[in-house]
C-alpha cells in the first residue's frame, strides 16, 4: 500500500517553524486542575527559548550534545525543549518519576537512558530534582543537573544556526516488549512528519486551527503530534497535564468545547474513561460539534468503546465520523496510517480460530478495526517469515517506509541494521493484514501466545475480560507459558482486580469469559492487586516483563501507603497516559 505524495514541507527545521509561529498572535494555553487558564503566545515561547539557549551555551553546552528533559507539562518544558534546539543541541525528553513506591526501578531505568543517550546535561524543575539524585549520580552527565529557572536567566539571544540533517530529537520507544530504545530523528524527519499530519488534518477554514491535548510531552503523540504540529501549522494548542485529565476527564471535553478545537488525539482508554467518569452535569453548556478529528492510537482500539462514546456524547454535538483509529510509532516519528476523515471507525469480523491457526482473516465474529491507509509519503507492506509480500487478508509482519522514518537507534548500529533494511523498510514488530487497501493490526509478534500449534494475539484473550465485573478495565495480560512438569505451552492470565472489589469467584469468571470468547480455557489465572503489573513510561503493559516476574515469584502486591501517599501515588501515575490508574 502506498500513500499519496508528501506535500511540500513549509520549513527546513523545527527552529524555523518556531520562528514563523512567533510572528502570529497564536500560542499555548495551559489548563490547571481548577480549570484556570494561562496563555503563552508563540512569540513568548520563542523569546524565552532564545534566553534559555544563551544560558545553555554559558554552561558550556556544545551543538550536537544531548540534553535530558525531565519536566511536567508547563512553560518550563517549552523553555527547555525549544531552548535546547535553538542552542543547536538535542533534547531527550524523559518521564519524571511516576510511582513513588518504585523509585529504585525508576532510578535504574532513568540512569540507563541518560547513559544510552549520552546526555551531557539534565534539565528539570525544583520538585523533580529532589527525586533524581540517584539517577543523575549513576549517569554522571558532564554538565550535571540544573533547573530550567537557573539556566533561563540570560537576557541574551543564544540561537545558533542548524540544518535539516542535524539531529533534532531522541525519543525513547515505549519498550512494551524490550527495553526502550533511543530513536534518533533529524529535523528533516520531523518536518516531513508534520507536513504529512497537516495533510491528514487540514486546518478548518472557519476558525484558527486549535487543538487540545492532555498527553505527556515525553512521548511522540503529545510532543510531535500536538505541540510541534501546532508550531508547524501554525496554530494554538491547549495543554492539560496528564494527571489533571485522569482526575477530572471532563476538563478535556470542556476545553475542546471552550476553544472550538478541531483536533485532539488520545489512546483508547481515554474514551472509556470519559464514559465512566464524566457525568451529565459536567457537560452543561458543552458543544463538541467542532471536534472534527478524534484520533485514537497508541494502544489497541475497542470498536465497542468508540460506539458507546459516540452514542453517549452525540447529545453534546459529537459526530461519530470524527473518530479516527490511527497507527504509528516512535521509529516513524509518529504517524504511519490514517483512515479517511469523516468516515468513522471501520471494523471487519474475522474467525479468531482461523486467524490463530492459519493466519488468514476469514469472516467471523471477532472485530478487528482498520487503522487506515498510509499517510502521505509512506508505504506499508505485510510480509511472511521469508520476507515475501503477502496477499490481502493474510497475517504477517508489518513493514513501513517513509520520509520520517528514523535515522536509526542512537549509538546502536547493530540494532538499527536488524530493524532497517538497505532499502529503508522498517520492521515494526507488529502483526496485521491488508484488506481493501487498509491495514488491520492483530498484535505484536513477540507477544504471540501459541496454544496447540495456533498463534494467538494476546488481545484475543484480553478483550474477553473487558466486561468481567471486578477487574480493572484494560489491566490484564494474556501470556503463553509452560507449566511445571508439562511440555506444551498453556495460557496464563494475570489480571488486576478493581480497587475495593472482592476476589471471590473472580478467577472462575475470568476462565469462563476467555473460554466463551475464544474456545481456549486458561491453565492458570492469577488475580493481582491494582498497580502490580509492570508498565512502560507511557503506561503500556509489558507482557514479557510480567511473565518474567511471575515466573520469578516477583509479582506481589505493591507496598501499602497511607491515604495521603496513595493520593500522591495516583496523581503521579497519571503521567503515564495509558491504563496506569484508570479505576482508582
Amino acid at each position: 500500500m502506498k500513500g499519496p505524495a508528501l506535500p511540500k514541507v513549509k520549513h527546513a527545521t523545527v527552529n524555523e517553524a518556531l520562528a514563523a509561529a512567533a510572528r502570529t498572535s497564536l500560542g499555548l494555553v495551559f489548563v490547571d486542575a481548577a480549570e484556570r487558564e494561562s496563555h503563552l503566545p508563540w512569540a513568548d515561547v520563542y523569546r524565552r527559548a532564545r534566553h534559555t539557549a544563551a544560558g545553555l551555551r554559558r554552561l558550556g553546552l556544545s551543538p550536537g550534545e544531548r540534553v535530558a528533559l525531565l519536566l511536567p507539562t508547563s512553560p518550563g518544558f517549552m523553555d527547555a525543549f525549544f531552548g535546547t534546539l535553538l542552542a543547536g543541541a538535542v533534547p531527550v525528553p524523559l518521564y519524571p518519576p511516576v510511582r513513588l513506591g518504585r523509585l529504585e526501578e525508576y532510578h535504574r531505568s532513568t540512569a540507563r537512558m541518560l547513559e544510552v543517550s549520552g546526555a551531557a546535561l539534565v534539565l528539570t524543575d525544583g520538585k523533580v530534582r529532589l527525586l533524581l539524585g540517584e539517577s543523575v549520580a549513576a549517569a554522571r552527565p558532564r554538565l550535571g543537573c540544573h533547573t530550567v529557572d537557573e539556566v533561563a536567566r540570560e537576557d541574551e539571544d543564544g540561537e545558533v544556526p542548524t540544518s535539516p540533517e542535524a539531529l533534532a530529537l531522541i525519543q525513547f520507544s515505549s519498550g512494551s516488549t524490550v527495553e526502550p530504545k533511543p530513536v534518533a530523528l533529524r529535523h528533516a524527519h520531523l518536518m516531513a512528519q508534520l507536513a504529512a499530519l497537516e495533510a491528514e488534518l487540514p486546518p478548518p477554514e472557519d476558525r484558527a486551527p486549535v487543538g487540545v491535548s492532555w498527553l505527556p510531552l515525553y512521548h511522540d503523540m503529545g510532543l510531535i503530534g500536538c505541540l510541534l504540529s501546532a508550531a508547524y501549522y501554525p496554530g494554538g494548542m491547549v495543554l492539560i497535564p496528564p494527571e489533571v485529565f485522569l482526575a477530572r476527564p471532563a476538563l478535556w471535553l470542556r476545553a475542546l468545547s471552550r476553544h472550538r478545537a478541531f483536533v485532539s488525539p488520545a489512546p483508547n482508554f481515554a474514551y472509556g474513561l470519559c464514559l465512566k467518569r464524566v457525568k451529565d452535569a459536567d457537560m452543561e453548556g458543552v458543544d463538541l460539534s467542532g471536534w472534527r478529528h478524534a484520533l485514537n492510537g497508541a494502544e489497541p482500539v475497542s470498536v465497542e468503546t468508540l460506539r458507546r462514546f459516540s452514542e453517549r456524547f452525540s447529545r453534546w454535538g459529537f459526530h461519530a465520523g470524527a473518530l479516527r483509529p490511527v497507527y504509528g510509532m516512535s521509529e516513524a516519528s509518529l504517524a504511519v496510517t490514517f483512515p479517511p476523515a469523516g468516515r468513522g471507525p471501520r471494523a471487519v469480523g474475522v474467525d479468531a480460530r482461523v486467524l490463530a491457526a492459519e493466519r488468514r482473516a476469514v469472516d467471523g465474529s471477532r472485530e478487528v478495526v482498520s487503522v487506515g491507509r498510509p499517510v502521505p509519503g509512506f508505504e506499508v507492506c505485510v510480509r511472511d517469515e521469508l520476507g515475501h509480500t503477502l496477499e490481502e487478508r493474510r497475517v504477517g509482519r508489518v513493514f513501513v517506509r517513509g520520509p520520517s522514518v528514523m535515522a536509526g537507534y542512537f549509538g546502536h548500529a547493530e540494532v538499527t541494521e536488524r530493524a532497517l533494511d538497505a532499502e529503508g523498510w522498517l520492521d515494526t514488530g507488529d502483526m496485521g493484514f491488508e484488506a481493501d487497501g487498509e491495514l488491520f493490526l492483530t498484535g505484536r509478534a513477540k507477544d504471540l501466545v501459541i496454544i496447540r500449534g495456533a498463534n494467538h494475539a494476546p488481545q484475543e484473550f484480553e478483550d474477553c475480560l473487558e466486561a468481567v465485573e471486578g477487574l480493572r478495565t484494560g489491566c490484564s495480560v494474556a501470556l503463553g507459558f509452560t507449566p511445571e512438569g508439562e511440555q506444551d505451552e498453556a495460557l496464563l492470565i494475570l489480571a488486576e482486580h478493581a480497587p475495593g472489589a472482592g476476589g471471590e469467584g473472580l478467577e472462575e469468571r475470568v476462565r469462563e469469559a476467555v473460554l466463551a470468547g475464544t474456545g481456549v480455557r486458561p491453565h492458570t489465572v492469577e488475580v493481582l492487586e491494582p498497580g502490580t503489573l509492570p508498565r512502560t513510561s507511557s503506561g503500556k503493559l509489558r507482557r514479557s516483563e510480567a511473565l518474567r516476574r511471575y515466573l520469578a515469584g516477583e509479582l506481589t502486591a505493591p507496598k501499602k501507603v497511607g491515604p495521603v501517599g496513595m493520593a500522591v501515588e495516583m496523581a503521579k501515575s497519571a503521567l503515564a497516559f495509558v491504563r496506569a490508574g484508570r479505576d482508582g
